[in-house]
């Protein structure tokens, strides 16, 4: 007889580690706290924040850490320095980013001590139409292949920001990516895990295999890897700068390789790309300053939640209670009710940004919430019209107090699997997320920014700059900034904890891009371990589905300024990544 697998969440006995045993139809899973305990902090600390008096930098990854610490101790800025680290993780983590994809960033500048936005999302190529999609007879646009394909926006990014806030020639800051791409490098633990995944999906398109395996598979923990076709593009970039990836060979051997694998993106898509400085937007939340850029990103969601969770006194709710998780979990839900519904590019449909982000609006919807039963359907608000209008994150602080959040991504991990020959990237399927219906904001059209889930966020306090940072992981990231904001205000962690902290997931409402169109249910409420089995209890009272996941919950980086001079630094304890300074 086969029953139901359910899931059950338990707190281990003294000595045993997470583990799980399936028997009359019941999986049971240990929730333990981490191996070693600490003496200072909390029992789920994994390590002390970082503290530094001149510069910071916190990636993914501990040789791209050391590369932009070394740009920064060569004269160079923290957005040189966070240049030279986002090209390197498109080689060292292709598993989240690379030349293929998108670049959002918030860079602060001391000089005029202000924020600048910048949204680096490329747009879908001009010859494909909504057309053919009903003709190929498709409800949504695939994942994979040449059809999610838009123009990759990275490296006019790069060439954006280092215009403005540059110090070094950007040939010094490709010059760390280029030359371990000839070198090598050993590939670390969780990125070989996450490229072996991507293998048995991307090796059927054409030049995948080629460039981004070994003998038909991926890198294993440690082994040493090169990618000479990667450093031979970034040599053309770094000798003729960007227009040798938008005007030159690399866009016509592109242009070229989508055509003969039935694809529609073209060499003059690649000419007419151009990113745009936006002004980010913000909500106070008890004193603080969050700032996110406004849609085509959604990044609003956060400061959305933010304002809905605003209204309750979290000095009388404790970390890890049923009401802290149930709050969160239903102020996530109106919020992304209205994501589904408001959120795409602003050339193409009118976001009510300043509507859905007025304190009336979320004390409106705030009275949707029962203290004592999980909604089951959520339903999009009507925001007052006030206005007209898988991925890395990292980030850099240098001496002079400027300081970079920036956020890079593919989608879907390694991308849509369209390998063009010998350039060493993968191009992104970002336009998966249009929705394939006439009349949605976010319905697909050529030329047009899909909405997008990479969002770097940065926290101001009086004025000055309080913090940088980001949480990897599509739907995940607008909850993880929440988290981490919650935890650093509302209860009191210092930043290495935020991150280390266990986390929650809530999966199931209308996604943007069509799909989950539906949450009749309530969705699935996804428990990190670390929650108590007392408090599971009490949400599955409440009528919330809550299960056990490995993840993903995101990835995080922060930098904070410290009170007492120089920085503080964070990194992810879930992925490979490294805070360090100097």
């Amino acid at each position: 007889m086969n029953l139901p697998l359910r899931t059950v969440v338990s707190p281990s006995p003294p000595g045993l580690c997470r583990a799980a045993v399936v028997a009359c139809g019941i999986a049971l899973v240990c929730a333990s706290a981490s191996a070693a305990d600490r003496v200072t902090g909390r029992t789920f600390a994994t390590r002390s924040e970082t503290y530094a008096p001149h510069v910071m930098a916190a990636t993914s990854q501990p040789l791209v850490t050391q590369i932009a610490l070394d740009v920064m101790k060569n004269g160079g800025s923290a957005v040189d320095a966070a240049i030279a680290a986002d090209a390197a993780l498109g080689l060292m983590e292709p598993t989240g980013s690379g030349m293929g994809g998108d670049l959002f960033a918030i860079v602060w500048d001391p000089k005029t001590k202000k924020l600048y936005g910048y949204n680096g999302s490329g747009r879908s190529p001009k010859s494909l139409t909504l057309a053919e999609f009903q003709k190929q007879g498709l409800k949504d646009v695939p994942s994979y292949g040449p059809l999610p394909v838009s123009v990759p926006g990275c490296v006019d990014g790069w060439f954006a920001l280092h215009d403005r806030f540059g110090k070094l020639p950007m040939k010094a800051n490709l010059a760390p990516a280029i030359r371990y791409a000839r070198e090598g490098f050993p590939v670390s633990e969780v990125i070989a895990y996450y490229w072996s995944l991507s293998v048995p999906r991307l090796s059927k398109y054409a030049g995948f295999t080629e460039q981004f395996t070994r003998d038909g598979r991926g890198p294993r923990t440690g082994e040493m890897w090169t990618r000479p076709t990667l450093a031979d593009t970034l040599q053309k970039v770094s000798d003729g700068g960007r227009d040798a990836f938008y005007k030159g060979s690399i866009a016509h051997v592109i242009g070229d390789y989508m055509k003969a694998q039935g694809g529609f993106l073209s060499y003059e898509d690649m000419a007419a790309h151009h990113g745009e400085w936006v002004e980010p937007v913000s909500t106070n939340y008890r004193g603080y300053d969050v700032w996110e850029l406004p849609p085509n990103g959604q990044g609003i969601a956060t400061l959305q939640i933010l304002n809905i969770l605003e209204g309750f006194d979290f000095s009388k709710i404790a970390f890890d209670s049923a009401e802290h998780v149930h709050l969160f979990v239903e102020a996530k839900k109106l919020a992304f009710a209205d994501r589904a519904r408001f959120y795409a590019d602003p050339d193409f449909a009118k976001t009510p940004v300043k509507g859905l982000l007025s304190k009336d609006y979320a004390a409106d919807r705030r009275k949707l919430i029962s203290l004592d039963k999980a909604a089951r359907v959520v339903a999009p608000g009507t925001p007052p019209a006030l206005d007209g209008g898988d991925t890395i994150y990292l980030t850099t602080a240098d001496s002079s107090g400027m300081m970079v959040s920036l956020i890079q991504s593919n989608y879907r991990g390694m991308g849509s699997g369209m390998t063009p020959p010998g350039l060493g990237f993968i191009l992104q399927d970002r336009g998966e997320l249009f929705v394939l219906k006439e009349g949605h904001p976010n319905s697909f059209a050529p030329g047009k920014r899909p909405f997008h889930t990479i969002i770097p966020a940065f926290v101001t306090k009086n004025g000055k700059p309080w913090l940088s940072f980001g949480v990897m992981g599509g739907s995940m990231q607008p909850q993880g900034h929440v988290q981490i904001l919650m935890n650093l205000i509302d209860f009191g962690m210092n930043l290495q904890e935020a991150g280390d902290a266990p986390r929650i997931q809530h999966e199931g409402d209308t996604e943007p891009s069509g799909q989950n169109t539906a949450m009749g249910d309530g969705g699935e409420v996804d428990l990190e371990t670390g929650f108590s089995y007392e408090t599971i209890r009490a949400l599955m009272r409440k009528g919330h589905s809550v299960r056990y996941s490995d993840g993903p919950y995101g990835g995080y980086q922060a930098i904070m300024a410290n009170p007492n001079g120089g920085w503080i630094g964070a990194s992810e304890s879930r992925k490979d990544g490294q805070a360090a300074g100097y």
